[in-house]
């Protein structure tokens, strides 16, 4: 029979070797008795979410600056939050995020509930963060499994079934693996090692300390896992961004309904998505067309937008959205895409 991988081992390797992050205690002084900040762990793993470590650091400690606390997020304007989160993506997660924090506010007196079935039932939280926030915040032998740690036991046991089919196999291993003692620990251990030893391509398997059990590195497949089904081809979707300037520079923009992708953001006008978009421009003026076409990609689509601007006189009405006066525009609000049509007018040329 063969030897499993023990968590004494990784627990050991992942006191010496735990990344920093501002959300994390590390292992010596949980040692000590520090306990994580659930609303910092809560935070940290809904921004992680199809987001890397490094884009989420900066977002995460001005976050937490500006509203120290779930009280404090809870009682933040909806504008405020949206502004923080422009340019970390996937903006239903902001949304969500205050969503919970009012949750968490109205019916757990701002604090955040410490077993997997209360924080299930939180706005927004998913089986795996209501498991990373009962495990690393809390200390449960909760299962924590991330696309690192899918990685970990695939190649740990050999397993050749591709993703997403093998997910609930994956969960299983990494389930029998958890160990009832140091289960936070534990639980970012795997994580960490995913992300700093077991990497996706070249994985230094000469520092892990699961090397000696890994059937992969046994079987050399380890390179190959784990095997993914080949991706749908997403689709190209067009439309038109109108950015409109008022003669004194205030700038015309609206907030996006608070259903659909940059729900409830700051943006200029767009007509609708789609293959043959209609042009729908919100204002009455003499449209020019930039040569610049801007394009972005969402989780499910490519978008590719052609650009109009516009000056118009101070008392020209719009059909949609307000003019910003100049003073309160910053661009740091706009999502990416939005910040590319900015950019696409600040570098782009009238077309004839």
């Amino acid at each position: 029979m063969r030897d499993l991988p023990k968590s004494s081992d990784l627990l050991d390797w992942y006191d010496h070797n735990a990344r920093k992050m501002p959300w994390r205690v590390s292992p010596k002084d949980r040692a000590q008795g520090v306990l994580p900040n659930p609303y910092f762990i809560w935070m940290s793993e809904v921004m992680l979410q199809q987001t890397t470590v490094a884009a989420v650091k900066d977002y995460f400690n001005r976050f937490t600056t500006r509203w120290p606390s779930v009280v404090d997020l809870a009682n933040a304007a909806d504008s405020d939050v949206m502004g923080e989160w422009a340019g970390l993506g996937y903006y239903a997660r902001a949304r969500n995020l205050l969503k919970c924090a009012r949750y968490v506010v109205e019916h757990h007196d701002g604090h955040f509930p410490n077993t997997y079935d209360a924080l299930i039932k939180l706005p927004g939280v998913g089986p795996y963060t209501a498991a990373a926030i009962s495990s690393i915040a809390f200390d449960t032998a909760a299962t924590v499994v991330d696309g690192n740690v899918e990685r970990v036991m695939a190649r740990v046991f050999d397993i050749h079934t591709p993703l997403p089919t093998a997910k609930a196999e994956l969960t299983e291993k990494a389930a029998a693996l958890t160990p009832m003692i140091r289960s936070g620990d534990y639980a970012q251990a795997v994580m960490d090692l995913g992300a700093t030893i077991c990497t996706p391509k070249k994985p230094a398997c000469g520092l892990c300390p699961w090397s000696k059990p890994c059937l992969a590195r046994q079987s050399g497949s380890e390179a190959e896992l784990p095997k993914k089904l080949p991706k749908k081809v997403k689709p190209t979707r067009y439309g038109i961004a109108y950015v409109v300037r008022r003669i004194d520079g205030a700038i015309l923009l609206e907030t996006r309904p608070d259903h659909g992708l940059l729900g409830g953001m700051l943006g200029f006008p767009t007509t609708e998505w789609g293959e043959t978009p209609k042009d729908a421009a919100p204002i009455k003026a003499d449209w020019k067309s930039l040569n610049t076409e801007v394009k972005h990609t969402f989780t499910h689509f490519h978008l590719k937008l052609t650009v109009k601007t516009a000056l118009v006189p101070f008392d020209r009405p719009a059909t949609v959205g307000d003019f910003i006066e100049k003073a309160e525009f910053r661009v740091s609000d706009l999502p990416t895409v939005m910040r590319k049509v900015f950019d696409a007018t600040q570098s782009g040329l009238p077309r004839k």
